[in-house]
């Protein structure tokens, strides 16, 4: 079940949610519109799976970015959200894909326990000019079902992460994991 935006109002002011910073405004009928945060990183060559992402990392100016096809951003939510008790759907909107921008396409779940800015994938069709804190998407809270198992708890791959990041693969695959 989605949670509607009354219901992720009151959450938010129990504590069961965490959206930091949280503005009432920002709610929607089924989701809270999250934005883009002020940093990117900038990936633009080659990758490999089997060792870490090269990026360049910049700041958004006030003025924009203009963001370039065929170039890998990641980027990083404005908001850090998260709760115990709901799982997350993290989306772009029709707003920003109406200008061409792929925003989190491969990972949009949110697990239980799990309180954090995400680091995005953005990729675009056409050159287009971003803002710092501009929104990006909606966010959508889902009510679990069954015993409730926290990411954190299961020091799963990604809980130390802070700020932006890159793709931990390579990790698996010097550990003979793949």
């Amino acid at each position: 079940m989605i949670l509607t935006g009354p219901a992720i109002a009151a959450a938010q002011a129990t504590g069961e949610i965490t959206i930091d910073p949280y503005e009432p405004t920002r709610l929607s009928p089924n989701a809270y519109d999250w934005r883009l945060g002020d940093t990117v990183r900038i990936c633009d060559t080659d990758l490999d799976a089997a060792t870490p992402t090269p990026y360049t990392e910049t700041t958004i100016p006030d003025t924009g970015l203009v963001l370039q096809p065929g170039v890998l951003y990641l980027g990083l939510t404005h908001e850090r959200t998260g709760s115990e008790i709901y799982a997350q759907l993290l989306n772009g909107n029709r707003t920003v894909g109406s200008l061409g921008i792929w925003v989190h396409v491969s990972a949009p779940l949110g697990h239980q326990g799990h309180a954090i800015r995400w680091t995005l994938e953005i990729r675009v069709a056409r050159p287009v000019r971003v803002y710092p804190r501009m929104t990006f998407g909606k966010l959508v809270f889902l009510h679990c079902l069954g015993t409730p198992a926290s990411y954190q708890l299961h020091g799963l791959k990604y809980t130390s992460t802070a700020g932006i990041g890159i793709s931990r693969l390579y990790e698996e695959l010097a550990g003979g994991g793949a």
